[in-house]
């Protein structure tokens, strides 16, 4: 069986190419202004270079908020029953997965089978998300990209008290004038962040092991300050930002 799970996030669409539970190809794109033409172009690409044609596809399911917005989705998916099951397909031991995305946060609490016995959501605050770190970001005038290497040079811990975007952008031009080193900033960028991720664990009661999924999975900032905040170990799995879409046509699959 051959399907592709879509999973059109805030800032990125992601399609996976699925063949009998296998990966054969990924592909991702911003979403732009016509989230509907960026994905058709992807899903044509995707296709021509697994050199499979568009009728042996089953089924394409999407998710994400924006899979309204997915053209050729033949059905939708719940985001937090992908991420129970492709946190399992991706780590077995998983039985906690989070998933931090540009915009939301969630986590799922699963069993091997990748059913779900609990889940808890960060209400669409982007204090909890990927965001929250961009804004941080430019009022550090620090490429994204750099901000986790550099919140791991700090050699001390301060608080940002701030949890709104807009204050904490504020609370960090007035710690950039009183001349506070930039890498400690950035670490209490990424440690307002993880307390407010946590506390979702906190309502679930987080079982191990704990797997972490999303593009913010990738940044080394955040997964630190998360293991801080836990106290727990955290496990990354390859392609983490592709997981909503691997879950989705896993859902497809069965």
């Amino acid at each position: 069986m051959t399907v592709v799970g879509a999973d059109a996030g805030a800032s990125r669409v992601k399609l996976v190419l699925v063949r009998d539970g296998e990966v054969v190809a990924r592909g991702a794109a911003p979403c732009g202004i016509d989230l509907a033409g960026t994905a058709q172009a992807l899903l044509d690409g995707l296709l021509a270079e697994a050199g499979v044609p568009r009728s042996q596809v089953s089924a394409i399911p999407a998710t994400g908020t924006g899979a309204e917005a997915v053209p050729f989705a033949t059905a939708r998916v719940n985001v937090v029953k992908v991420m129970a099951r492709a946190g399992v397909k991706l780590v077995p031991a998983a039985r906690t997965v989070i998933d931090v995305g540009a915009e939301e946060a969630r986590a799922v609490r699963c069993d091997a089978k990748g059913s779900i016995a609990d889940f808890a959501l960060n209400d669409k605050c982007a204090a909890g998300a990927g965001s929250f770190i961009e804004a941080m970001s430019r009022a550090l005038e620090c490429p994204l990209e750099e901000m986790g290497p550099l919140s791991l040079k700090a050699g001390k811990a301060i608080g940002l008290t701030a949890q709104c975007v807009i204050f904490a952008e504020s609370e960090v031009v007035s710690l950039i004038h009183r001349r506070t080193p930039p890498e400690e900033i950035a670490r209490a960028a990424y440690d307002a962040m993880a307390a407010r991720v946590s506390g979702l664990l906190l309502r679930l009661g987080a079982q191990p092991e704990v797997v972490v999924v999303g593009g913010v999975a990738r940044d080394p900032g955040f997964i630190a300050a998360l293991g801080r905040k836990l106290g727990v170990p955290l496990t990354v799995p390859p392609d983490p930002e592709f997981a909503g879409a691997l879950g989705a046509a896993l859902c497809a699959e069965g």
